[in-house]
């Protein structure tokens, strides 16, 4: 078994508010190899895999993660709506990727500021707002810059502080951002794959589906 299933086993159960004995239960195993399971601890079988889809209502390639989404869909761009506003206009030689890229950024952004809405809090709000813009501000500048023909008087700080320094103001309003939801976490939203499919049905494939990709390269560094 591939190691995203123990995670994704442990979360569904979590998830739905089920005790660990009482899925065991459910699923016809004793707790202790259930807990093994989650733990990644042993392997199980095909029979129990198809079993544990059935009981949680999602398909096998969700729970080996292989498909962000829990029908097992896999994503392709026209799946996923266009909230900015603008349809892509389609042209010869159209990179596919950043159609899809920009449509995953979009709608994740959507579902964060819908969850910003029902928490309700303006300072905390303003500070995601302010890390959203930096990031958005940062590589812009980079792009912008790469051509020494555009005029470079556009930005007033100077290109050896103006990354380093939006970095270092992300990661303080990051810090904020942690304290203000530690201090407000009985009125935040339950957040789940179950809440966010249910709700944003239209744009949850493109937060999954980024959540699952970064994840990927975070991986891949961390085994480097």
């Amino acid at each position: 078994m591939n190691s995203d299933f123990p995670r994704i086993l442990s979360l569904l159960r979590k998830e739905r508010h089920i005790s660990q004995k009482a899925a065991a239960a459910d699923l016809g195993v004793a707790q202790a190899l259930l807990s093994h399971y989650e733990k990644g601890k042993r392997e199980c079988g095909l029979d129990f895999l198809v079993k544990v889809a059935d009981y949680y209502g999602v398909t096998t390639d969700y729970l080996l993660g292989r498909s962000a989404s829990t029908t097992g869909n896999l994503i392709t761009a026209d799946d996923i709506p266009d909230v900015s506003g603008e349809r892509e206009k389609a042209h010869a030689g159209a990179d596919i990727t950043l159609t899809m890229s920009r449509k995953l950024i979009v709608n994740s952004i959507d579902i964060i500021y819908s969850l910003l809405g029902r928490i309700g809090n303006s300072r905390l709000s303003l500070k995601i707002v302010n890390m959203l813009n930096l990031t958005v501000y940062k590589v812009f500048r980079l792009v912008y810059r790469s051509n020494k023909s555009n005029t470079q008087s556009m930005f007033e700080v100077p290109d050896e502080r103006a990354c380093h320094y939006a970095d270092a103001l992300v990661h303080i309003e990051e810090a904020e951002v942690a304290s203000l939801l530690k201090k407000a976490s009985v009125d935040n939203p339950e957040i789940s794959t179950v809440v966010i499919e249910s709700e944003f049905p239209r744009q949850s494939p493109a937060l999954l589906s980024l959540i699952k990709s970064s994840e990927a390269q975070i991986k891949k560094q961390i085994e480097k």
